[in-house]
């Protein structure tokens, strides 16, 4: 039944972002851009190559990730590689056969399909990548050969988390599993019970820290877990859920938890931005805030892109407002992150944004690709790297102008 819901939001979704029907879905369209706009950072594209075919219409955020000079990236039609992450020169590249979205398929019927989803995790030799189809993979990192492969019932559209001897992978049928990183074994998992019939598609990324693993439910919850059994230990509302009909009792938490110190960070749709207390659950302070993307941090700042893609910037002790941008509205925006003095995010048309950390005010903007951004950017010493869901990958350098 959830994915039923899903169906729908997703396609709704692909329609605005691939035909920009915005009159038709009765969708606000983008705020044009500022023909005259005069950037005050110079961005420098440092090299740019392209992964399969991203996310496609999947409807998931595809997020590479960067570990030891290295970056590593996947696409929903089977396609894997790693790339240095100074040069994008490729180091490996593999590409599954898998079987189209109605089943039809090709090449040798005895391999597995891969319809990889979220994005890859990496820890020592280990890569783990989930897929559409509920599969979780462990591979090499050296040459992305398969060292082992785990069945799930239901699907996987987040990057999983490598924490110790244990993989720790969500579903979207509620499920929090760990796996044994040696063998996929399935060690224990955590069933977080009814999952409302109508949600967002997307999931935020696991924390795992101090032996508690930390995420978003799609109730709109905050919940810990133990890693070593999957026991719960507390979960705290970040949205109440209320509302006359499904849509505005949809309370999504798909963003990443962030943690600072002690104190995590989290939000959800229809919902508030809520700094809680990481030992016991206790809420510190909460303010309404709306968004389904992840949050960011940077001194005593946090960033954030609500639901009509304005991104704020919120002191992170109180949650007061710092500033607020209106230039990118419904654009709909990434989530942010941070690189150097500058906040980055990319919208629905392939542009990517610098605002100035300090006072929100637009610094830059490249334009990736003419299709969606839809995974928060990642930074990496001085580089930020920006997929689009067609699999365009590139790599940007900051510079006074």
């Amino acid at each position: 039944m959830k994915r039923f819901g899903l169906i729908v939001l997703t396609a709704s979704l692909v329609a605005i972002a691939g035909c920009h029907s915005f009159k038709k879905e009765n969708i606000q369209p983008p705020t044009p851009l500022d023909k005259n706009f005069k950037p005050t950072v110079q961005v420098t594209e440092v090299w740019k190559t392209r992964v399969g075919h991203g996310a496609g219409m999947s409807g998931v955020r595809m997020q590479p990730t960067v570990v030891g000079g290295v970056l590593y990236a996947a696409s929903t039609d089977g396609a894997i590689g790693a790339y240095d992450a100074a040069s994008g020169k490729t180091i490996w590249e593999n590409k599954s056969r898998t079987k189209s979205w109605f089943g039809l398929g090709w090449g040798d019927k005895n391999r597995k399909d891969a319809l990889y989803s979220g994005g890859p995790a990496v820890a020592g030799d280990l890569l783990v990548i989930g897929t559409l189809d509920g599969h979780v993979y462990g591979l090499n990192v050296k040459d992305g050969s398969q060292r082992w492969v785990s069945a799930l019932p239901s699907e996987v559209i987040d990057s999983p988390t490598i924490a110790s001897q244990l993989t720790i992978v969500r579903t979207q049928d509620g499920r929090v599993y760990g796996l044994d990183s040696s063998t996929g074994e399935r060690r224990w998992v955590n069933d977080q019970g009814n999952v409302p019939l109508l949600s967002l598609r997307g999931n935020g990324s696991l924390l795992v820290a101090n032996g508690v693993v930390f995420f978003g439910s799609d109730d709109g919850k905050l919940t810990a877990l133990r890693l070593d059994n999957g026991d719960k230990l507390w979960e705290q509302k970040l949205s109440s859920g209320e509302g006359r009909t499904d849509i505005e009792r949809m309370n999504d938490a798909d963003g990443g938890v962030l943690l600072d110190g002690s104190t995590l960070y989290a939000a959800a749709y229809h919902g508030s931005l809520t700094a809680v207390d990481g030992p016991s659950g206790r809420p510190m302070w909460a303010r309404p805030f709306s968004t389904y993307t992840s949050l960011a941090l940077s001194g005593n700042s946090l960033f954030g892109a609500n639901t009509d893609s304005q991104v704020w910037a919120f002191d992170k002790s109180s949650g007061a407002d710092m500033w607020k941008n209106d230039n990118l509205k419904y654009r709909w925006v990434t989530a942010p992150a941070v690189q150097g003095n500058y906040v980055v995010v990319g919208d629905i048309e392939g542009y990517v944004h610098w605002l100035q950390a300090a006072d929100g005010a637009l610094a830059g903007r490249e334009r990736l690709s003419k299709k969606a951004i839809r995974a928060q950017p990642v930074v990496d010493g001085d580089l930020v790297y920006v997929e689009d869901v067609m699999g365009h990958i590139a790599a940007y350098r900051l510079g006074a102008k």
